[in-house]
């Protein structure tokens, strides 16, 4: 692991840092923010995990999290959302490669060999943390935004007991059933949408749920609403009777405008899980 950068924020340190990556079998950064707690021991983790197009910076400059996370002694992790290099797979879309790797074990050529982002989250990525940072992975949290909302919901409901808490702003929720998912599952996992079924996170909380507190936010005037179709989560919630907070935010959009001026609420809401002891 090689340190790119480290800078004083709120009286923690944000950090970036790059590392080899076994899953994914390229070099990959990713952003931790550690509160002064770190110093006397491991606190805490909160994943964020960001959507198309982005890296591990564009949460970490634009959410305002550290504010929040420092307020509450939690370490912020920023993974990158795709693979990086000049031999990864790419697309001229900027909805598929390199920025949006969908957060799936891609099984399809020419994908399959660096596109193994599912791996890389959950396993990769924390056995690294655990070995060179003061982190206590038996209490983590998990959120995301956008394609990374569909990323933590699908995380959270498949490995039970990793995650005390779910939350995500203006998630993917129905990623087999619009233009946001089906292009994506096809090229990644293959024409077998039986394959889809584990990536989408209105079909695992109708099949599975997720025992622990979920909270969920989308703006009323996000452009890409059809897309997200949240109606499909709040449904499959509803169904199961899920214990879920379900918010729809009047005039907010798809931007990170809107992401922060929600972060404050959902640290708190992980906090609350992740202290629950």
């Amino acid at each position: 692991m090689e340190t790119v950068s480290e800078n004083r924020s709120f009286g923690g340190v944000q950090g970036v840092y790059s590392h080899q990556s076994h899953s994914c079998r390229c070099e990959m950064t990713f952003g931790l923010f550690l509160p002064d707690e770190s110093r006397f021991g491991p606190v805490p983790v909160l994943w964020y995990l960001s959507g198309l197009t982005c890296t591990h910076e564009n949460a970490m400059v634009k959410a305002g999290a550290q504010q929040w996370a420092a307020e509450q002694g939690i370490a912020l992790v920023f993974p990158d959302t795709s693979p990086r290099g000049e031999d990864v797979a790419d697309d001229p879309g900027y909805d598929l490669g390199k920025g949006a790797g969908f957060y799936v074990n891609a099984t399809q050529e020419p994908w399959a060999k660096h596109y193994q982002m599912w791996d890389y989250v959950t396993e990769d990525l924390p056995s690294m943390l655990q070995e060179e940072f003061p982190l206590d992975m038996s209490r983590q949290s998990i959120m995301g935004h956008s394609m990374g909302g569909h990323g933590a919901l699908t995380m959270a409901m498949a490995l039970p007991g990793r995650y005390r808490s779910v939350s995500a702003l203006a998630p993917i929720c129905n990623p087999t059933g619009a233009e946001w998912g089906k292009k994506q599952l096809r090229a990644y996992l293959g024409t077998d949408e039986s394959a889809w079924a584990g990536h989408d996170a209105s079909v695992m909380m109708r099949e599975k749920g997720f025992d622990g507190p979920v909270l969920i936010d989308t703006g009323t005037d996000d452009q890409f609403i059809d897309m997200l179709r949240p109606e499909t989560l709040a449904n499959a919630a509803a169904a199961r009777r899920q214990d879920i907070q379900f918010r729809l935010q009047k005039g907010y959009d798809h931007s990170y405008f809107f992401v922060s001026s929600f972060m404050e609420d959902h640290v708190a809401f992980h906090a609350e899980a992740l202290y629950a002891d």
